[in-house]
C-alpha cells in the first residue's frame, strides 16, 4: 500500500481547508479503503469526515435532510425515511451485510465505485476507467454482470450502488461545499455516463465535498418499494434491481417513479417508461410495455442479453404488485 497521511475534519470548512485540491476524502472507508488495498487507487493524503453532519431532519417543505456523514443503516432505520420513503430504507437494506451498512455513510456510497473485476485486476486486466486509454477487457470478457443501459465502446461497467438507485427515483439532490462555494446538483445529474471518459464518473470537481443529501415532499413515495434480483439472496449485487412508486386513481396511473440498477452505467432512472405510464390502465401489460419501451435502446454483450428480459419482468412484477395493494 502506498504512504498516505490522514487528518480528521470536524466540521466542512475545515475538511476542504485541510483536503485542499488533492486530498481524499474518507467515510466509512468501506470502498476506499478496499480500493487502497488492491492498488486501484493510491492517495496521498487522506481527509476523514466520518465527523460531519449525521442527522436526518424534516425540511420547511416536508421533505428530508440527510447528512453526508449519517451511516446506512441509521438512514434505513429512521422512521421518517421508513414511512414516507420505503424504497430507500428497502434498498439500502439489500443493499450490504449488516456490518458493511452500519460503517458505510451516504456521502460514501454516492461516491463507490464499479465492482467490475477488470476495474480491479489491476497487474492483469485493461481498463479505461482505472487508466485511461488502457483499453476494456470486459467488451471481450465475461461481461455478465455488465451495464446494457449507457455503455459506450470505452465502458460498460455497471454503476453498484442500490442506495443510488432509489434516490434517483425520489428527485434526490446533492448539496455539494468546495473552493467556489456552494452549489446543488440532481442525483440524477451527478454521475456520468463513460462516453469518451469513463475516469470521470461524477461532476465534483477538484475539493468539493458533498455534505448532505435532500428528498423533496413527494407523495407518491409513500406508496414505493425497492426489488433486487441478485444471483444469490445473501450479500451479492444487483443483475437487475426496481426502484419503483406508484398512485392509481380510478384503475389509471396518476404518479409513478421508476429507476432500474445493475443494467446502467449509472443509476438509471427511467424516464421513457414513466412517461409511457402516466394516464394509462393500470395493467400488467401496460407496466410490461412501458419496460419495453425504457429497454428499447439496450446494448448487449456476450453474456447479459438476459437482463433484457428479467429486468422487464421485475418491473412488470414490481408495478403490479404496488397497483394491487392500492386496490
Amino acid at each position: 500500500m502506498t504512504p498516505f497521511t490522514y487528518a480528521r475534519a470536524e466540521n466542512a470548512p475545515q475538511a476542504l481547508q485541510l483536503a485542499g485540491l488533492h486530498g481524499r476524502f474518507l467515510g466509512g472507508g468501506t470502498n476506499l479503503v478496499d480500493l487502497m488495498r488492491e492498488s486501484v487507487e493510491r492517495p496521498a493524503d487522506l481527509v476523514d469526515v466520518s465527523a460531519l453532519s449525521r442527522e436526518i431532519v424534516e425540511t420547511p417543505g416536508g421533505g428530508l435532510r440527510i447528512g453526508a456523514a449519517a451511516r446506512n443503516t441509521a438512514v434505513a432505520e429512521h422512521a421518517l425515511v421508513r414511512a414516507r420513503y420505503p424504497m430507500l430504507a428497502r434498498a439500502i437494506l439489500a443493499g450490504a451485510s449488516a456490518q458493511i451498512r452500519n460503517m458505510a455513510t451516504v456521502g460514501g456510497n454516492l461516491l463507490q465505485r464499479t465492482r467490475c473485476a477488470y476495474f480491479y485486476d489491476v497487474e492483469g486486466s485493461r481498463c479505461n476507467r482505472r487508466t485511461p486509454g488502457q483499453g476494456c477487457d470486459a467488451l471481450e470478457g465475461f461481461n455478465r454482470y455488465h451495464a446494457v443501459l449507457g455503455g459506450s465502446p470505452q465502458c460498460v461497467a455497471a454503476h453498484p450502488s442500490d442506495m443510488c438507485v432509489a434516490l434517483a427515483a425520489l428527485d434526490a439532490a446533492l448539496l455539494i461545499e468546495g473552493p467556489q462555494g456552494a452549489r446543488r446538483v440532481a442525483l440524477t445529474d451527478f454521475h456520468c455516463l463513460p462516453q469518451e471518459r469513463p475516469e470521470v464518473e461524477n461532476v465534483l470537481v477538484a475539493g468539493e465535498l458533498i455534505t448532505a443529501v435532500e428528498l423533496p415532499a413527494l407523495a407518491v413515495a409513500a406508496h414505493s418499494t425497492y426489488r433486487k434480483v441478485r444471483d444469490r439472496s445473501s450479500y451479492a449485487f444487483a443483475l437487475v434491481s426496481v426502484a419503483a412508486a406508484l398512485t392509481v386513481e380510478d384503475g389509471r396511473v396518476a404518479d409513478v417513479r421508476l429507476a432500474l440498477g445493475g443494467v446502467g452505467t449509472v443509476p438509471w432512472r427511467a424516464r421513457k417508461a414513466e412517461a409511457a405510464l402516466v394516464g394509462s390502465a393500470a395493467s400488467a401489460a401496460n407496466f410490461r410495455a412501458a419496460a419495453e419501451v425504457e429497454l428499447e435502446g439496450a446494448q448487449v454483450l456476450r453474456d447479459n442479453g438476459f437482463k433484457i428480459e428479467l429486468a422487464a419482468r421485475t418491473v412488470t412484477m414490481v408495478l403490479e404488485q404496488l397497483a394491487e395493494s392500492e386496490a
